[in-house]
């Protein structure tokens, strides 16, 4: 997807109506943190968007930078971190580029439903990004819809949404792929996912750095 494609959908459409906008955090997320797998340290929200999740680490004591190359979705989550008095840092940066706007390495990272919004020719580049902002044995989660789900038609890699965009539906496989060149993968398994307007069949992958 285009970067001018998300900045004009947080211009134009109301936060309620984004699918991806939900203010809960996704159960898995929780579930690494609660069950102390993943403990307050430098985190990386990357493709963060309104900042929601990035804000529900922050206020357990993680040190967190979200990032996100729509800069109207920048502005909102600064927005929201000041109205609720959380502190949290938010940049403007295109992760498909070398994330020169970081500064210094983090001990996780995570993207929640953002891989299916890169295409196959990309991944590599982006995967290559993340490896360079992590520690050693740092953990990086990674959520995108799976090529069982039966949405947005049910059937195809490349899917038309509603609000005009196209994503790429993976395979266990494919991400088994594309990850295990640079992460011991911990874990790969499709899972049930919430969402606004119905849940998703999406791949989980929980990968440590090498």
């Amino acid at each position: 997807m285009k970067d001018v494609d998300i900045d004009r959908i947080y211009r134009d459409v109301p936060l309620d109506k984004i699918p991806w906008n939900c203010e809960t955090p996704p159960e898995a997320l929780v579930a690494l943190v609660e069950s102390g797998m993943v403990r307050p340290c430098r985190a990386a929200d990357l493709g963060c968007g309104a900042g929601n999740y990035a804000l529900y680490l922050a206020r357990l004591g993680f040190e967190v930078t979200g990032i996100d190359s729509a800069p109207q979705a920048i502005q909102i989550a600064q927005k929201n971190a000041q109205q609720k008095g959380v502190r949290c840092r938010f940049i403007v940066a295109d992760i498909l580029r070398d994330l020169h706007e970081l500064t210094g390495t983090f001990d996780f990272a995570f993207d929640w439903e953002v891989l299916h919004h890169i295409f196959p020719k990309d991944r590599e580049t982006y995967v290559k990004n993340v490896h360079a902002i992590l520690n050693p044995n740092a953990l990086y989660l990674s959520i995108c819809f799976s090529d069982s789900d039966p949405q947005f038609g049910g059937e195809g890699k490349f899917r038309e949404t509603p609000l005009g965009t196209t994503l790429y539906f993976s395979s266990e496989a494919e991400l088994r792929a594309l990850f295990a060149p640079f992460f011991t993968i911990r874990e790969l398994k499709t899972i049930e996912v919430g969402g606004k307007y119905g849940s998703h069949r999406a791949v989980y992958a929980l990968m440590e750095r090498d």
